[in-house]
C-alpha cells in the first residue's frame, strides 16, 4: 500500500470479540498502528506512547486502531494491563498484515511464525492513505511527532 491509494477495507475482531471494520470509521481520520506482539517490551512501549501522546489528543480528530496477529484473549489482557484507550484488532489469520504488506515471516527465527511489522498508516476522511511508516527493525519506534503533525 502506498500513500495516495485507497485503504483496503477489512473486518477483524477486537479484544472484546466484537467485529470492527475500517469502513465503520468512514468520515474520520484513522491511525492503523500495526505491532508485532502483545506483552513484548517494544510493543508495550509503542502502544502506551500512542495512548499517552496521540489517542488523547482530541483536537486531532482521529481514531486509533492497534493491529497485531495476536488472538483476542491475549489482546484483551494486554489492553487491560496497559489501560489502552483504543481498540486492539486481532489479525490472527494474518490477512490484514498481508493486505497492507507489513509482515515478517519466520519472525525471531521461528519457522512459520508471521507477525506484523511495526508500522503506522493514516487513512484520511475519504479512505485514502495519507501517511505510511514501516520499519524492518522491530526495535525501532514510530516517529510520533511526524504522525501527530500529519494528523494536525
Amino acid at each position: 500500500m502506498k500513500v495516495g491509494e485507497k485503504a483496503p477495507d477489512f473486518t477483524l475482531v477486537n479484544q472484546d470479540m466484537k467485529k470492527v471494520s475500517l469502513s465503520d470509521y468512514k468520515g474520520s481520520k484513522v491511525v492503523l498502528a500495526f505491532y508485532p506482539g502483545a506483552f513484548t517490551g517494544g510493543c508495550t512501549k509503542e502502544m502506551c506512547t500512542i495512548r499517552d501522546e496521540i489517542a488523547d489528543l482530541e483536537e486531532l480528530n482521529a481514531e486509533i486502531l492497534g493491529i497485531s496477529v495476536n488472538d483476542p484473549f491475549s489482546n484483551k489482557a494486554f489492553h487491560e494491563e496497559n489501560v489502552l484507550n483504543f481498540p486492539l484488532l486481532c489479525d490472527y489469520n494474518r490477512e490484514v498484515v498481508k493486505l497492507y504488506d507489513v509482515y515478517h515471516e519466520d519472525f525471531a527465527g521461528l519457522k512459520g511464525y508471521t507477525v506484523a511489522k511495526r508500522s503506522v498508516f493514516i487513512v484520511d476522511v475519504d479512505g485514502v492513505i495519507s501517511y505510511k511508516w514501516v520499519t524492518e527493525d522491530p526495535r525501532v519506534m514510530p516517529p510520533y511527532d511526524e504522525v501527530k503533525a500529519e494528523l494536525a
